[in-house]
């Protein structure tokens, strides 16, 4: 129990020194390529004043450019749509056509979807790799999955904690998600949403082999919202596609290829989660220092966010206590291998990780060229 409210107190500590480093590092959201794939920061799940949101698309773009990401989609509600008296609209595909001409000079995707807005069940759903968002203004909330998929539509559902639709805050399953998961109308699900985690959401997603996903759902500001003045960020899916296309992003979301990133915490399947985070730290340099059989290791994060290890490797530290954080760019650790070593391994439990609710992956890292 000790150890627990230690090991918390030191990640609040470690979070507030790390918002400083991230803050003045930039507010690019960074995260290397894994082997075999492009890793493609994605946020797919936003909104205009072409729905309910209080921006002009183009402010959408500029701020994925300004955030490093690679694709986005401003999801509009289809049935609400709030500012119509101000702002008639009648094609629902208006607010994809203005974002996608304002990236026409810049390296962003721009996906067309829309937001299948209904009561629960089946609640708030987004349809992306649309055709044409007009064609899903249909009344029956099964059929117009059905014309989503008909679109060859990604589909995932939106905010299944929302406590609007469960006072509780825990997402559950209705015999018609049952239904649109067997018949195959629903791919994935948002376990991060906003500002808010749902670890069940995360276990219907392990439970029901759906699309692992995170999303900002912003309709004001992402700078305010998400505090990234002050070292904050925005939610995103990174997304392990063969190649930097539409076509890409969309066969690694069905593949469920995806990691989520929530406020510095990873969430996604081990199998791309670990290859993630082997490739986020790296081994600069291993030395002795001076006649000591203590290493001192460099290790290098290559994201900007921090990352919060355990010790696992049989060896005590010198200088820090068994967990610790390692910030953005490069960090000393100093090991205590008790006889010089040519080579060893590194085995952390990475805290700042999940694969599953509670569960954290154990990733290793091999030290060679010891000097």
């Amino acid at each position: 129990m000790v150890r627990f409210f230690f090991i918390c107190l030191l990640f609040i500590s470690n979070s507030i020194i790390a918002q400083e480093h991230s803050h003045a590092i930039g507010r690019k959201i960074i995260y290397p390529d894994i082997p075999g794939y492009k890793t493609l920061k994605t946020d797919l799940h936003q909104h205009t004043v072409l729905s309910d949101g209080s921006v002009w698309p183009d402010i959408r773009v500029m701020e994925a450019l300004l955030d490093g990401l690679d694709v986005i989609s401003l999801t509009e509600h289809l049935e609400y749509q709030p500012h119509k008296t101000d702002i008639p609209h009648p094609d629902r595909n208006r607010s994809f056509e203005l974002a996608k001409a304002e990236a026409k000079n810049h390296n962003l995707i721009i996906v067309n979807g829309s937001e299948i807005t209904r009561k629960m069940p089946p609640g708030h759903n987004n349809a992306i790799f649309i055709k044409d968002a007009n064609g899903l203004l249909i009344k029956d909330s099964v059929e117009v999955f059905k014309a989503a998929k008909a679109q060859g539509a990604f589909v995932f559902w939106n905010h299944p904690n929302w406590t609007a639709q469960r006072k509780d805050g825990i997402a559950r399953l209705t015999d018609m998600h049952k239904m649109l998961i067997r018949e195959q109308l629903l791919d994935g699900i948002e376990v991060v949403n906003d500002d808010t985690y749902s670890e069940e959401a995360l276990q219907i997603a392990l439970d029901n082999n759906l699309t692992i996903m995170g999303t900002s759902d912003i309709h004001k500001l992402i700078d305010w919202d998400f505090k990234v003045n002050e070292g904050g960020h925005r939610p995103v899916t990174l997304v392990f596609a063969k190649e930097r296309t539409e076509e890409s992003v969309k066969e690694a979301l069905l593949e469920r290829r995806t990691v989520v990133n929530y406020k510095d915490l990873l969430i996604g399947r081990e199998p791309f989660l670990v290859p993630l985070l082997q490739a986020t730290v790296t081994i600069k340099a291993a030395t002795y220092t001076g006649k000591t059989d203590v290493l001192k290791i460099v290790l290098v994060n290559g994201s900007n966010s921090p990352i919060l290890l355990s010790n696992k490797s049989g060896f005590t530290l010198h200088s820090n206590y068994d967990v610790i954080t390692l910030l953005p760019g490069e960090n000393t650790i100093e090991v205590k291998t008790l006889e010089r070593l040519k080579e060893l391994t590194l085995n952390f439990e990475v805290l700042s990780a999940v694969y599953a609710p509670g569960k954290h992956p154990v990733v290793k890292w091999g030290v060679a060229d010891i000097k």
